[in-house]
Order: C-alpha cells, then structure tokens, then sequence
C-alpha cells in the first residue's frame, strides 16, 4: 500500500501538470493537441479574457476541456434529432487518459483501475474549488502530504475481522465497531498513519436520533466558555482542566529531542526515516490523547442540563497573524513574537473540536445547543452590567462598580447564558402551601418558629402540645412586616 501512495501521488501531479499546461495555453491554438478552455476566463493569474473566448459565446464551462477526437465525436440521442455534440469535462479525458497509461506500462498497471479513477475525481473537486468557490489553485503534492487513496462504494468487502480491498487481497483489520443495521457503505479511504494504515468507511444509514427540545419546554440551561487554563468553565461554577497535551513541558521537551534526532540524519538515510516515524508517532499519540479526553470533557458537558450554550468564536480568526507595521523601510515591532506562543496554546486547546464534539453529543441525547456573540463577556459584570477592561485581572473578576467577586471563565459564561435570555418550565409538580401570616416555611430545616413548637409535653400523658409565647424579636428577624400586619 506504501508503493501505491507514491504511484498514486505521482499520477496525481501528472493530471496537474497537464491540465495547468491546457488552461494556460490560447483557446485559438490549433496546435495544441487538446485545448483545456475555461469559458470567460484565459489567464490563470489575473483571470482575464483575451483571443476570441466570450462568455456569452462559450459552450465550455470553466473547467471544461475540448479536443479534436471530442469535438468531432457525436452521439445519437434517442429523442433529439439530428445528432449532438459531446462536450466532454477535464476530468473525462484524464480518466481516458489514465487508462492508456495503465495498459501501456507496468508502473500503474498494478494499482487498482477504480482507485486511479478515484484520484482523478478528487483533483477535479479541488479545480472545482477554485472555479467555483474561490479557493486557492491546486499545488503540486509531496510525499508528506499525500497519504491516502480511496475505493468508490461496492468495491471493498468486510467479513468480521477481514476486509478485502481490490488490487491488494484479503487483509485482517481492528474491527473497532459494527456497522449498523441496514446501512450501506459508501467511499471507503485508506488513509497512512505513523503507525499503520486505518480504513475510513462513510456509512449511509438513518440514525434515530431524538427530535430536540423546544425551547418553551426547557428546563436547565448550562453555558461554558472555553479558555486556556481551564478548557471549560461551565456557569454552575465547576471548571474542565485543559491539560495540554503538546504545550506542556515535559512533551514539549520530548518533541524538541526527537525533532533535533531527526535534524541531525543524513537526509535520504535510512536513520533519518526511522527517526522521522518517532516523530510522527509522537505527534499522533498526542492527537489521540486530546480527541480522547474532549470526548469524555463533551460528555461532561452534555450530562449537565437540558441545552447548552457557547460562544460563537471565530478559532481561526484569533490565530490570525498581526498585521505589520512598516516605518521608513522597516518593520516595527508589532507584537507577533508573543501573539505565536497564544496561538500554539489555542490550537493546543482545539476549541473547536471541543465544540463540534458537543454539537453531536448534544444532537444525540436530544439537547437543542444555543450560540450567543462573544463581546465583552469577561469584562463585564453578572451582578450590575457593569463593562470594564479593569474588571478582569487574569481568572480573577472584581467589578469596580459593585465590588462583585467570581472568576473570569465563570463570569464569562454567566453573561452568555444572561444574553440568551431562556425561560425554563418549572420542575414543581404542585404548588408550595402559603405559610400563615407570610412567616418563611423552614423547608425542613431547623428555625426559631420550629423549635419553640417543638418545645411541647406531648410526652406528659393527657397534656397537649403547649403554646410558647414567642418573643416579637424573633417575629421582626424572621419577617419584619409580620407585626405592622397584625396591627
């Protein structure tokens, strides 16, 4: 399977080269054995028309391709009259393509014929990105950064612990969990680890997940606001350590070793691979660890109420770089030095897998999940609304206004939940009795009205529970306007 990743890797980078050389060259070039047009766009660095292209002219979408043998193939459709053209896609030709290159040489011909299919069709989603979406141009892959192939949906087989994959054979597997009853299996990925190849199977099935609760049926709401001392800091005042699996000091120490072992190889060695796969294994015994430890902080989480609410924070925008301040031909200090070691203690975090994890925890269990805006919430004040920066010194809270005192996570959190605004229904099945005269109901506990009532002779046979005068002291303590009341 390693063999394959390369090969696979390498036809990959071909399709590219080919199809970055079609789009950059004249649609008016005949010339040129196939054209790759692209509608109103002719240049892939400033995306201009020039030559005869007209987007209200072109029949070619923007990453269509068109050549001599499609142009003049046609095809007898069975309701239209007379025959029509085929405009054949990029992704199309490169499959026609690849199938030529597997049966004229041996170097693809041992990879499956569906998995280099597969290939071609994940480099044509990535051109489709870009058309389409915006997105940056598909590079050139390394080898470090292409470690996984994919099957398309019938092709791979599971029977308990084995699994048969095409072009490979029968192989024994972990069989982490069972499929679900009447699913099917779609896209199966085998993906290179440190450690070994895993098998990423897309199940389609129908789970029957709770419908959520409404929002007028609520009855508890917890909101936590996640940080970096604390990974969470729920409002009932309880707190989620963060234990920092790869900012901590001992593992920042292992990986500084085994990044200088590996600095230290002849590059292309034998010494310096097998040092690269401690590294490797390091880093991902660190990405198990966190996943693992979310999981159980989520379920935490989750069991606490009937909805959740969190911050809608933007993770990748607070890691952003700062902006440079040029002056005279130079740069001034803006900042960025002490702003990377925050953002390598928030990826350490990864609050926004602790998020997505919650989502569908809470998604299961049926727990609607509330997102309230992040401004100012740990500066300003859950008792009188105050807001100031001064608030906030570290994890403490001391509102300069009323002198309120909490920590800063759980303040935080408290104004999320106050700006929600929720109504919970009230988990009393009946009605308290009133107390006479507005007294306090002791609720079980021991109060002066209950003690001087307790003070009776039931034991003294044929006596009743004698009347003690209570003193008017005790009355005003307990209610002070019991005695206006009275008179």
């Amino acid at each position: 399977m390693t063999e394959w990743v390369v090969k696979l890797r390498k036809h990959r980078n071909y399709a590219l080269r080919e199809r970055e050389t079609g789009y950059n060259c004249n649609n008016l070039d005949s010339e040129a054995t196939v054209t790759y047009a692209f509608g109103s766009f002719c240049d892939l660095s400033n995306r201009t028309e020039y030559g005869g292209c007209c987007p209200l002219t072109c029949a070619v979408v923007k990453h269509g391709v068109v050549s001599v043998e499609v142009l003049t193939k046609t095809k007898k459709a069975t309701n239209t009259k007379p025959a029509t053209v085929v405009w054949n896609s990029a992704s199309g030709i490169q499959q026609k393509r690849t199938t030529e290159l597997r049966n004229e040489s041996d170097y693809f011909g041992s990879i499956d014929s569906q998995v280099l299919q597969q290939n071609i069709k994940k480099l044509d989603a990535a051109f489709t990105g870009f058309w389409q979406y915006n997105r940056g141009f598909p590079a050139y892959r390394k080898r470090s950064n292409f470690k996984s192939f994919q099957y398309p949906p019938g092709r791979v087989k599971f029977e308990g612990s084995r699994v048969y994959l095409p072009g490979i054979g029968w192989m024994r597997h972990h069989n982490s969990r069972p499929f679900p009853e009447k699913s099917k299996l779609g896209t199966v990925t085998v993906i290179e680890e440190a450690d070994g190849f895993y098998l990423s199977v897309i199940v389609k099935n129908q789970p029957d997940l709770p419908i959520p609760t409404a929002t007028a049926d609520l009855k508890s709401n917890v909101c936590f606001d996640v940080g970096i001392n604390k990974l969470a800091s729920l409002t009932d005042g309880s707190h989620i350590e963060n234990p920092r699996f790869a900012t901590n000091k001992a593992t920042k120490r292992r990986l500084k070793i085994r990044q200088r072992r590996v600095n230290r190889k002849k590059k292309g060695s034998k010494n310096r691979a097998k040092a690269g796969v401690a590294l490797a294994k390091t880093h991902k015994k660190i990405r198990d660890q966190r996943s693992a430890y979310q999981w159980k902080a989520a379920q935490k989480i989750v069991d606490t109420a009937d909805s959740i609410g969190h911050e809608h924070l933007n993770v990748q925008g607070m890691k952003a770089r700062c902006k440079p301040q040029k002056q005279k031909g130079r740069f001034l200090p803006n900042g960025q030095s002490r702003k990377r070691g925050l953002n390598r203690s928030i990826s350490d975090a990864a609050w926004g897998e602790l998020y997505a994890k919650v989502a569908w925890l809470a998604t299961k269990s049926g727990k609607p999940v509330f997102k309230y805006p992040p401004h100012h919430t740990s500066q300003e004040c859950s008792a009188c609304a105050h807001v100031s920066k001064s608030n906030r010194d570290g994890e403490k809270f001391v509102c300069e206004s009323c002198g309120h005192i909490d920590h800063a996570d759980t303040q935080a959190a408290r104004n999320g939940q106050r700006r929600l605004n929720l109504r919970f229904v009230s988990t009393r099945h009946k009605k308290p009795t009133p107390n006479r005269k507005g007294i306090p109901v002791d609720c079980g506990k021991s109060t002066p009205i209950s003690d001087f009532a307790s003070n009776g002779k039931r034991n003294q046979a044929g006596n009743r529970t004698s009347k003690q005068p209570i003193e008017p002291s005790t009355l005003r303590s307990l209610n002070p306007g019991y005695l206006d009341d009275i008179a």
